[in-house]
């Protein structure tokens, strides 16, 4: 099943231009907060009307300005999770899951029994949502969402309200889940990690506006413009200068990289991710940044070092992040800190500065 969305929303002072088409069952739509990410979600929904666009899954078109179809969200079929999972307070775990079921009330009740079960809900069917813990309450709307059988399911920063031990269990359980949901999954979140282990395609949107698509690996692997890569984790950005076919400018470091492969025609920017620095001991090789540590901050599975970098001729300095992971430990206890960080041609990420269009 494939969905395309193509919509624009003046909201206020905040304008939403979100496009993309994805043809995958587990969507990611990446964002910081306040990007458009909830907004984008809730006019595929229905709850909110787009100014104009298109929203059309599979054979179903549920939104199109131009021809006038705008389906009310009862009548779309989508299952929306909301950030506060959105529980009925006064109903139990069972009345909630069977308020949206279509039926008798034994149909209802049967189930509501079913998904306890597929849930693991059981013993607590009773219980009002005030008496589950978070992960007990994610799942509780998520069987109320499934009792209904929705072509799509809308998720919206589902792990945020959990623990960081809850989150990585909850993470685990909705990954096998979605093997065996036929239907659509749209997650945003503001959280790489969970989109990367989870989503198979990717959008990223900023300020409103849509700034990649595609599939999930291949744009952290080539995010294209420094607002992705950001948001797709990178820490390192210098602006970078073409020089030649093999040799650029690293302006911000003040060092020049000469590579094997031929450079990219148009790229203004490059981005490093801070653990793929190879450590050097002794002689200057190429492609390497001198190491002056301004801070270091030790964390249980990796250390991060901050590296001051100064260009010829300029009064600022661009810091440069070092993340080294445990298995590099020991090399620093026998040798101390290294002389250098090389940059390793393969990890280079060749940006525009500029937000991407798509």
């Amino acid at each position: 099943m494939s969905i395309t969305v193509d919509l624009s929303k003046n909201y206020g002072s905040f304008h939403l231009d979100v496009r993309f088409s994805a043809e995958s069952r587990r969507i990611g739509i990446l964002g910081a907060s306040g990007s458009g990410k909830s907004m984008t979600l809730r006019m595929i929904a229905g709850i909110i009307s787009p100014d104009s666009g298109l929203v059309q899954i599979g054979t179903d078109c549920f939104y199109d300005s131009g021809r006038r179809i705008n389906v009310r969200p009862q009548a779309r079929k989508i299952g929306y999770l909301f950030q506060n999972y959105a529980l009925f307070p006064t109903m139990t775990v069972a009345q909630n899951i069977a308020c949206g079921v279509q039926g008798t009330k034994k149909q209802k009740q049967a189930r509501a029994e079913e998904m306890i079960r597929e849930f693991h809900l059981e013993r607590l069917g009773g219980r009002l949502p005030s008496e589950l813990s978070g992960g007990q309450q994610q799942r509780a709307a998520l069987a109320r969402i499934m009792a209904y059988e929705p072509d799509v399911i809308l998720l919206d920063e589902p792990f945020s309200a959990l623990d960081v031990y809850l989150k990585d269990q909850m993470q685990q359980e909705l990954v096998q889940f979605l093997d065996t949901y036929p239907g659509i999954i749209i997650m945003v979140s503001h959280d790489r990690d969970e989109i990367y282990r989870i989503c198979e395609e990717l959008v990223i949107i900023d300020e409103g506006k849509t700034v990649i698509s595609g599939r999930t690996k291949d744009i952290f692997a080539d995010p294209q413009s420094r607002t992705a890569a950001t948001l797709t984790g990178c820490k390192n950005f210098s602006a970078a200068a073409r020089i030649d076919d093999h040799t650029f400018r690293a302006e911000d470091w003040g060092i020049t990289v000469h590579t094997q492969k031929v450079l990219p025609d148009s790229f203004d920017c490059i981005g490093y991710r801070a653990h793929e620095f190879e450590p050097v001991w002794g002689a200057q090789k190429e492609n390497c940044i001198p190491v002056h540590v301004s801070g270091c901050a030790e964390l249980q599975f990796e250390k991060k070092f901050y590296i001051n970098t100064k260009a010829e001729g300029s009064s600022e300095t661009a810091p440069v992040k070092w993340f080294a992971q445990r298995n590099v430990w020991d090399e620093l206890e026998q040798k101390g800190m290294p002389d250098w960080l090389r940059i390793q041609e393969e990890h280079i990420l060749f940006l525009q500065q500029r937000r991407c269009s798509c």
